[in-house]
């Protein structure tokens, strides 16, 4: 979301020489002697069985996101089972099917989900739109704003909760270790190495981390977030020209 060695072991092949003397005796009668002809011996060649490993699958349920730019598949995080189950039934019940990616900003994230976007006119300002419901932030520090992170956007509230329904995939931009280290310190997070690896290397947008409920990641099709995040847009970061989605569970 990701090669195997097949190791052939071949076994020596041995000679073994088998030679018998004739020893004459004096016969009652005469007799020729006899030689015995030496018999040469070959072990089997033995190959042992390729050894295929198995491709480990990591836990969480997945989603096919379709788009006018190609297809991603999410994993969405056990981690944050409330976003997960609610993100699920949405897709079930195909509320995104036809929604647009109304907010795009190249270097940081596309946004969707607003169900207000599936009929609206060029030049609409969208965003707003909601099916009523918030729910509950669900932190884990090891879930982070890395690109290809997907989170669920959120007006602003004390609670930090999270909208019913909009959501962003983030694409964001490798991050300066330094810059890194001063974010540590002003939102209090304290990053392993391997999230530092690939915040300073593949990128992503940690100043939103911890203030953003990030509930699964892209596993395939990280181009798709770049050709949508790059399309021409409006004012209000609306693309010119719609995007749609699709999104459905893989059973």
């Amino acid at each position: 979301m990701n090669k195997m060695k097949t190791l052939i072991t071949l076994a020596l092949i041995c000679f073994f020489t088998v030679a018998a003397d004739a020893q004459v005796k004096k016969p009652v009668a005469k007799k020729p002697a006899t030689t015995k002809v030496p018999v040469k011996k070959t072990t089997a060649v033995k190959k042992t069985a390729p050894v295929v490993k198995k491709e480990v699958k990591i836990p969480g349920t997945r989603v096919k996101l379709t788009t006018d730019f190609g297809v991603m598949v999410i994993r969405l995080y056990d981690k944050t089972p409330q976003h997960r189950d609610n993100f699920i039934k949405l897709a079930n019940e195909h509320f995104f099917d036809s929604l647009l990616f109304h907010r795009v900003i190249q270097g940081f994230m596309i946004q969707g989900g607003d169900p207000q976007s599936k009929y609206a006119p060029a030049g609409q300002m969208l965003g707003m739109g909601d099916v009523g419901y918030t729910i509950p932030a669900e932190f884990d520090t090891s879930l982070f704003h890395k690109k290809g992170a997907l989170a669920a956007a959120r007006t602003p509230n004390p609670e930090k909760a999270s909208s019913g329904c909009q959501f962003y995939i983030v694409q964001g931009a490798p991050v300066p270790g330094q810059q890194l280290a001063v974010m540590e310190m002003q939102k209090g997070i304290k990053y392993s190495a391997a999230q530092k690896n690939i915040y300073t290397t593949i990128g992503g947008t940690p100043f939103l981390d911890q203030d953003y409920t990030v509930f699964g990641e892209v596993e395939s099709g990280f181009d798709v977030i770049d050709k949508i995040a790059a399309v021409p847009k409006a004012p209000g970061d609306r693309p010119v020209s719609d995007v749609r989605m699709k999104i459905e569970v893989i059973k």
